[in-house]
């Protein structure tokens, strides 16, 4: 994608991974991709809002060629030192050597430590502000979103939120690059939580924080690092993060995610009746198998639902090792106030529902019952697994 304007003097000149399997090496965006956003501002200075993964360096610098000369530039801002964010830096320090880079006084270190850099670098305070001529740069602190050193800029006169991680999502631009020219926004916001579950759940106090910063802060464009730029309705990923950041406070929707594992089948039998008795209720219900699902695509149920229902066989005396990894996930990402079941099959010794229960104590999940039977379900396991569904998602509702 070539560079594109948004608003006048501001220019996207981002770019879109679709090579790299594994973001942060962990996250599967194989399928989706992510875009590495950055922005270049052209005033009587020229400023340039983060950049992107050294991979990507070569189509990074063409974007800049596109407008202008990358050696004039006067500053480079770094919200956040993340490679993603930063990896063509020292390249684009060998053609622009002498643009100030600007960043917190807590990236200092990280510069010096990630890249080498230690000179032409100056820190700036929360709130501080930087003439470009007719545009002017404010510099607003947001620690721990994700990483203790972020700041996010905001451009006073066009009224312009560069939002590093904050408010951005996986997935490629697909040919569009703001809210109101995108034809499939659902997929979108599903990368967004998706993101958000994977990236910074675990700091949406910060998040909550940072929002509440920005509170009086007009906002015609929020661009983030990755994922769509909003212009149509800004504040609506504003709001959607910060909903997704008060969930880990508070009950998240009363949902149930299914998260199930099965050896032979007969635990699987059991969850078709479980899932029968939760659609009974009414209460929405998702189905994942953690054996086959990558965790990073069920932490979004759980983050948003706040009912659990977990199908899990004994495995060697244990909880099914699947289901015991999403659940470590899970305390990683400080998901909580959840309320919890679980039902499974055991063979020749039982053991699951103990270790559940121990995990579910570490979680400080709200423990609700099990179902538990031997060998294959009889017809009456499944018809009581269908009593077992609807009981818990009317608890759930009701909760």
């Amino acid at each position: 994608m070539p560079a594109i304007p948004i608003k006048p003097g501001i220019y996207w000149i981002g770019v879109n991974d679709r090579t790299t399997d594994l973001f942060e090496g962990v996250w599967p965006i194989g399928q989706t991709g992510v875009s590495y956003n950055s922005y270049l501002i052209l005033d009587e200075k020229k400023a340039l809002v983060d950049l992107a993964k050294a991979a990507q360096g070569g189509e990074f610098l063409e974007q800049i060629y596109d407008l202008t000369d990358p050696a004039t530039l006067d500053y480079v801002i770094l919200n956040h030192m993340e490679p993603d964010h930063t990896g063509v830096l020292n390249v684009l320090r060998q053609i622009a050597p002498q643009a100030t880079l600007l960043c917190t006084a807590k990236a200092l270190p990280m510069l010096a430590a990630y890249y080498g850099l230690r000179e032409n670098i100056r820190a700036v305070a929360d709130g501080e502000e930087l003439p470009l001529g007719e545009k002017r740069l404010r510099f607003v602190a947001a620690p721990f979103v994700h990483w203790p050193e972020t700041m996010v800029t905001y451009e006073l006169t066009q009224r312009v939120l560069f939002s590093c991680d904050a408010f951005g999502g996986y997935g490629a631009l697909r040919g569009a690059l703001f809210d109101d020219q995108c034809t499939d926004l659902d997929f979108y916001l599903q990368e967004a939580l998706r993101y958000y579950a994977n990236i910074v759940a675990s700091f949406s106090g910060p998040t909550l924080r940072a929002i509440e910063k920005l509170a009086g802060v007009p906002l015609d464009v929020v661009a983030p690092s990755h994922g769509l730029v909003w212009r149509r309705d800004p504040q609506r990923i504003v709001q959607l993060y910060k909903r997704w950041a008060q969930y880990a406070t508070q009950p998240a929707e009363p949902g149930v995610t299914l998260v199930y594992g099965s050896m032979y089948g007969h635990t699987e039998r059991m969850m078709n009746a479980v899932a029968e008795g939760i659609s009974a209720a009414g209460v929405p219900l998702q189905i994942l198998d953690a054996a086959r699902t990558h965790v990073s695509f069920i932490l979004p149920a759980l983050w948003t639902q706040r009912g659990v229902m977990l199908g899990a066989p004994t495995y060697e005396s244990g909880l099914f090792p699947p289901v015991a990894h999403v659940l470590d996930m899970a305390g990683r990402k400080r998901i909580q106030h959840k309320q919890v079941a679980l039902f499974g099959s055991f063979g020749w010794s039982g053991g699951a529902e103990r270790e559940c229960k121990q995990k579910v104590e570490e979680l400080k999940w709200s423990w609700w019952d099990s179902l538990i039977f031997n060998g294959h379900p009889t017809a009456e396991d499944l018809h009581r697994g269908i009593e077992f569904g609807r009981r818990f998602a009317e608890a759930v509702a009701q909760s």
